[in-house]
């Protein structure tokens, strides 16, 4: 039932990737809730999973002209740079902390979410 059970949440959460929606946040809280894996495993999981799923949703926005190619570089180049520094910081952290500021992230976007007005 587990190999069922992980297949459906990778399938899903792949859906919500190539949406664009977070579905690596969705892994996440998988990794870390339901199936009870540490913090540190459930965000290397997450951090290779990405790597396929982020490269096939590429591949339909390129070919449908959806990418800001000045705001890829910016973004690329910042995201590359404090990466490494967040890695470095979420391995010296204790666990309880990173699953606290984990937490009240997800809080405030579900809030924002919640209250936001878009067409």
């Amino acid at each position: 039932m587990s190999f069922l059970t992980d297949t459906a949440a990778g399938f899903i959460t792949g859906m919500l990737t190539g949406f664009g929606i977070g579905g690596g946040t969705l892994l996440m809280i998988y990794t870390a809730v339901i199936k009870d894996m540490p913090q540190l495993a459930a965000q290397g999981i997450n951090l290779l999973y990405f790597i396929p799923a982020a490269g096939s949703a590429l591949i339909s926005h390129i070919k449908n002209r959806l990418i800001d190619k000045r705001a890829f570089i910016i973004c690329s180049c910042a995201g590359a740079l404090t990466t490494l520094a967040s890695a470095w910081a979420a391995g010296h952290t204790d666990i309880l902390v990173l699953r606290r500021v984990f937490g009240v992230f997800l809080l405030i976007i579900g809030i924002n979410e919640l209250f936001s007005c878009r067409d």
